[in-house]
């Protein structure tokens, strides 16, 4: 293995599956949701939009159901 390589010459190129990996939606939020992680994001340094995938991503693994009780 050498000690140095010289990438100056390599060409880049687009990661095949990074359009698999996450996709680009639009969705209506409340304000007040989009404020308490935008306040989290300051406390943590990781992006607002990443911590909401992140909370998602938890329920999805972990098999968290909504309870909806509508009022009569």
């Amino acid at each position: 293995m050498r000690k140095e390589y010289d990438f100056s010459k390599m060409k880049g190129r687009k990661n095949p599956y990074a359009k698999r990996l996450k996709k680009q939606v639009t969705i209506r939020m409340g304000v007040d949701i989009i404020e308490y992680f935008k306040r989290m994001s300051e406390e943590t340094g990781i992006p607002y939009q990443n911590l909401i995938n992140l909370y998602l991503r938890d329920c999805v693994q972990s098999g968290r159901k909504i309870s909806i009780k509508w009022a009569s």
